[in-house]
């Protein structure tokens, strides 16, 4: 029980953890930007992720399903692509509902935008 993804092997590890799980993490984090939630909605839903997961793990390649370790890596990847996701989302948002008020400043945020006459001297 202390060893990550000790009775998985790696397509495994890869097809359900990395591609099904990361898309719904990423998809996740979408949905909940485009329907102006607020971002803890996204560690909610990716802890639940987690879960649903390790279950899928246990189910499907009978790997261990109260595994601590495996639960935590796994929602902590779904984490991180769902707040990227989310960010991403959201400054799209930001930029293409708000045009007069905010500029993209990279993929992940915005600025507001300045007036010509109160940037001149």
């Amino acid at each position: 029980m202390g060893e990550l993804y000790a009775t998985e092997n790696w397509p495994q590890i890869l097809l359900v953890t990395g591609v099904l799980g990361g898309g719904a993490a990423w998809l996740t984090g979408r949905a909940i930007a485009e329907t102006w939630r607020p971002y803890w909605h996204v560690i909610i839903y990716v802890a639940l992720l987690g879960a649903a997961v390790r279950f899928i793990h246990f189910a499907l390649f009978e790997g261990e399903l109260l595994s601590l370790l495996s639960y935590a890596a796994d929602t902590l990847y779904f984490t991180l692509l769902g707040s990227l996701a989310f960010r991403v989302t959201r400054t799209s948002q930001m930029v293409r509902q708000y045009p007069w008020a905010y500029e993209r400043a990279s993929l992940l945020s915005w600025r507001s935008r300045g007036n010509a006459a109160e940037n001149s001297p």
